[in-house]
């Protein structure tokens, strides 16, 4: 469950308690509170310049990783209509409104508003299960289940498959920005604790090198003086790692190099056997030999360097609460279906003339044109989707849109959940999505927002035409208040949205 700090809260709502009234005085507006932008576009669109209207989630952050700060919570305690979402992500709700000074306060949960509609989050065929897939310490000890591993299945692997700029996560340890993930581990074994988990790690992460960027041939090695040395380098085949029972449990791919500059020997483990984008690796390099590399004790973790703190911590635990990982989960994504829209915008309209019964008529105006903006494009969608040669989409990533093609009969397959927290997706899911891919011929692969899109990249390379377009749809889960107020509407970005889909649809 999400945190947050409940005596600077109470604090700031006792210096500010005096300025919370009990009804909207005449002269004064509405202070109406919402969560993401979805919400805050559909009051914005009802309600006009006639209340006071606040976007908690307007700095960009993903609405399954926001925490409320003590400013945020009073702009909530003191408002007369607070609307928020009411999913998982919305746990944190509670505290905040036990601490609402104002008592007549109106509260709208659309999960609650969507009554018998609602729909629980679902694992389709392919997808990737989020509760077993956490990274170890031990190198090829993934709790989730593979295959065997058999030295048929190894194949040779190009340097660009680890193409891009890493950090070594061994520095974020130290400096403790990753105590999260210590004390979740921590959580997982009675006799240990996180002090003694931090010991473990720091021995088994550590690295001389903090940042490593490989371009075509060439890998740089950056250490913690920012000292880079630099070198091309081949290929040299690759190791298996047995365990002690014989099997295969990770395979070391090698690259070496002939330049006295670098490291001459390099060898990358990031749980692959055959050719794919490595979403983070495990690296060992010297100058010895590749039999010297493999009796290291060290296994030093790298992640892209564009990846944040937060989402590190995600990809090392899951990103998921162990009291809540086996109930089933509602989803919450209720604002990307127009029909849900529709009825929405309704209930938020009732509520804001019921709050405040001066402005009501013109919150019925408008609320009318806007139903019919929302009726309109849902049109659009029907038609679209009614005759197109398609009936299906892939997503290689999170699917937060199950509502949408619900609502026009499609199916649809996806790396992750709407709500997951994976960053990584395992080698059967990938397999299994690009053969659907080629099954059904699909011209697009579809992501949402976000600049990483490397699973749906890598799909497209595992299929046997690799020629597939990647297209993004919008789940405004991080859409900004400045991109309110640039223009950017709901209705702009499902319009976009339908453009993407119906390109996706066609043959």
């Amino acid at each position: 469950m999400k945190k947050f700090i409940s005596l600077i809260t109470i604090l700031a709502l006792l210096l500010t308690s005096v300025f919370a009234g009990g009804a909207v005085a005449e002269g004064d507006k509405l202070s109406v509170v919402t969560t993401i932008f979805p919400i805050y576009d559909w009051v914005r669109e009802v309600a006009g310049d006639k209340v006071d209207l606040t976007m908690l989630l307007d700095s960009g952050v993903d609405l399954h990783s926001y925490q409320p700060t003590a400013a945020d919570i009073m702009k909530i305690a003191t408002s007369d209509v607070f609307i928020y979402v009411g999913g998982e992500s919305d746990e944190w709700v509670e505290g905040a409104l036990a601490e609402a000074v104002n008592p007549d306060m109106t509260v709208l949960n659309l999960v609650e508003l969507m009554g018998d509609d609602i729909k629980m989050e679902e694992i389709v065929e392919g997808m990737e299960h989020e509760h077993d897939h956490e990274q170890e310490e031990h190198e090829g000890e993934h709790s989730q289940e593979h295959d065997e591993i058999t030295l048929e299945d190894i194949q040779p692997r190009e340097l660009s498959d680890f193409a891009g700029e890493w950090n070594s996560l061994h520095p974020l340890l130290m400096a403790g920005k990753l105590d999260a993930f210590l004390e979740h581990k921590a959580e997982d074994d009675e006799n240990a604790t996180k002090e003694t988990m931090f010991d473990k790690y720091a021995a088994n992460w550590a690295c001389d090198v903090v940042s490593v960027k490989i371009d075509g041939d060439t890998i740089s090695f950056t250490d913690a003086e920012g000292e880079t040395v630099s070198a091309a380098y081949t290929y040299a085949g690759f190791t298996p790692v047995y365990a002690e029972d014989g099997d295969i449990k990770a395979v070391r791919y090698q690259y070496e190099t002939d330049s006295a500059d670098a490291p001459k020997y390099v060898q990358f483990n990031d749980h692959g056997t055959e050719p794919a984008a490595a979403e983070h690796f495990h690296l060992y390099f010297g100058s010895e030999s590749f039999e010297a590399l493999m009796s290291s004790t060290t296994n030093s973790y790298f992640a892209p360097a564009d990846m944040s703190t937060e989402e590190i911590i995600e990809m090392l635990t899951g990103g998921h609460d162990h009291d809540h990982e086996h109930e089933e989960e509602a989803d919450e994504h209720v604002w990307l279906s127009l029909r849900n829209a529709e009825n929405l915008v309704a209930a938020i309209t009732s509520a804001l003339c019921e709050a405040d019964p001066a402005n009501a008529d013109a919150y019925k105006a408008n609320a009318t044109a806007y139903l019919d903006k929302l009726a309109a494009l849902d049109a659009d969608y029907t038609a679209a989707t009614k005759d197109a040669a398609v009936k299906t989409v892939l997503f290689g990533d999170r699917f937060p849109f199950r509502y949408l093609v619900d609502d026009y009969g499609l199916d649809y397959y996806a790396a992750f959940s709407g709500c997951s927290a994976e960053t990584e997706a395992s080698f059967e899911t990938i397999a299994f999505l690009a053969g659907k891919v080629d099954e059904l011929d699909l011209p697009v692969v579809l992501t949402i927002e976000g600049d990483n899109h490397r699973i749906a990249e890598t799909i497209i390379q595992t299929t046997q035409d690799k020629d597939q377009k990647i297209l993004v749809m919008d789940s405004m889960q991080g859409t900004t208040g400045q991109a309110a107020v640039s223009g950017v509407t709901y209705l702009s970005v499902m319009q976009g949205n339908l453009a993407v889909l119906t390109e996706a649809l066609q043959k």
